[in-house]
Order: structure tokens, then C-alpha cells, then sequence
């Protein structure tokens, strides 16, 4: 097996049961570098508590969690709660818990589009600056995986279209790869290779524009007559059995209607 085809991080068969209530069941989902996955599901689907498992910040009672030995994640979480008397500034805020010189830092809060930001008070920040600062703190750790909790919440349609370009971008330089927690359905579609659909177990997986029409997927999530699907191409494509094989006929990074 290729080096580059070998999964980064792997779930199998992950059982979870809280308070009474099953909220992950034989659940099998795996990373692999230079991939895109997104999780989508209905609110209380276990998308956050996926992330959880697999971070190591929760026990499954059942099943295997694997990361490759040495893995670099870079974690961004779904929300921050700031102190709004704290007097953090975003300089301050991404030297915590890290050894990243300033150079590094300003060249990280240039890439997310966040370098006029570095003296701002965190609390002072928009919704979608304040993602693009939690993305540069994931990105201080120069990941292999990383894992996005919802990282366009709180952010406005056009932000969320740049947003989800950027982590495109970032996946390119890096080829690391990316698991994301999505609620914007329509957005992903554009931005990611493999689509996983949970609840609570696994109802579909596979390529967007195949999870799009699946019949499971349609039961959660309905349909929207006027919404296109539009696929991110590069110059491979991930099967489900891991195996990545070269597209024909596509130049890398061309973004065309699936």
C-alpha cells in the first residue's frame, strides 16, 4: 500500500452509550492524508462526540480507535467562550500552551486572511475572524489531521464560501488530512472528497455527489430542487476502500459543476 494511501487515523466498529442513550454504534470511519472527509448528520447524529473518540478525550466501550504513531493533530473546536473582561489579544491568545515564534505566527494568521488581527482583543473579534484565528492556532502545530468542529459557525454565507476554499488550500500545501463536522451541506458538497452521513451509526458514505442522491441521505436531510451539487476536483480520487487513483482529463485544483 502506498505510504500517501495509508489510513492517518481509524475508527472500527466504535460503540458509545451516554446517559442511558446509544450514541455511537459500530461506527467505521478512517482519514487518510491528503483527503477531505466531512462528517454531516442531524443535530444530536454524535458528530461532536465522534471527534471526542477519536481525539482520545472520551473512551468507546466498544470498537478501536488507531492514529498513526507521531500523528500532528490540529484541532479546532466548535466554539471558544472568552472571558469578555480577559484583556487576551490574539497574539497572546495563539502564543498560549505553543513554542511558535512571532514569524511563525504572523505567517499563520496571513494565510487564514486574519494578519491584521494580531493586537486585536479576542473578544473584539466577528464570528468569522474568530475562526480564522482558532484555524491558525490548529495550524500552529503544523498538523497531519486536522479536525474541524463546525468551522464556519457563526460566520455569513459569502465567509463560509471563502472559508471553505481556504481549507481546500490548506490541505493542498499541506496534504494533510481533514476531518470536518458540517452542517452546510450545499457549501461541503464543493469542498470535500469523501462525505460520511451519521447517525448515530454510519447511514452512507462514499463521494458527495453519490452520498447527495442516497436514499439514506435523503431521509435525514430531504431535498432541494434548485440546489446543484458541486464537486472540488484535484488530480486523484479517494475510493472507499482507500485506494487513491489518478483522474483523467482534469488539471489539478480546477473546480468544475459535478
Amino acid at each position: 500500500m502506498d505510504e500517501h494511501t495509508k489510513p492517518l487515523a481509524e475508527m472500527r466498529g466504535v460503540q458509545l452509550t451516554l446517559g442511558g442513550r446509544r450514541v455511537l454504534e459500530q461506527v467505521d470511519i478512517s482519514v487518510c492524508g491528503g483527503e477531505i472527509v466531512t462528517l454531516v448528520g442531524p443535530n444530536g447524529a454524535g458528530k461532536s462526540t465522534l471527534v471526542r473518540v477519536l481525539l482520545g478525550l472520551m473512551e468507546p466501550e466498544q470498537g478501536s480507535v488507531w492514529l498513526r504513531p507521531g500523528l500532528r493533530i490540529g484541532y479546532m473546536p466548535q466554539r471558544l467562550s472568552v472571558d469578555p473582561v480577559l484583556p487576551l489579544t490574539v497574539r497572546r491568545f495563539l502564543a498560549l500552551g505553543g513554542k511558535s515564534s512571532g514569524s511563525r505566527v504572523n505567517e499563520v494568521l496571513q494565510e487564514v486572511g486574519a494578519g491584521g488581527l494580531l493586537h486585536a482583543p479576542v473578544r473584539s473579534l466577528s464570528g468569522g475572524e474568530l475562526q480564522r484565528v482558532l484555524l491558525a492556532r490548529a495550524l500552529l502545530r503544523d498538523p497531519q489531521l486536522l479536525i474541524l468542529d463546525e468551522p464556519v459557525q457563526g460566520v455569513d454565507v459569502a465567509g463560509q464560501t471563502d472559508l471553505y476554499r481556504l481549507i481546500g488550500r490548506i490541505r493542498d500545501r499541506l496534504h494533510c488530512g481533514i476531518l470536518m463536522v458540517s452542517h452546510d451541506l450545499h457549501l461541503v458538497m464543493a469542498t470535500t472528497d469523501r462525505v460520511v452521513c451519521l447517525n448515530r451509526h454510519v447511514c452512507c458514505s462514499g463521494p458527495p455527489e453519490d452520498v447527495s442522491g442516497d436514499p439514506a441521505y435523503l431521509a435525514l436531510f430531504g431535498s432541494s430542487p434548485g440546489l446543484a451539487v458541486y464537486t472540488h476536483h484535484h488530480d486523484h480520487h479517494h475510493h472507499l476502500d482507500e485506494r487513491i487513483a489518478p483522474l483523467e482529463g482534469r488539471g489539478e485544483g480546477d473546480d468544475r459543476p459535478g
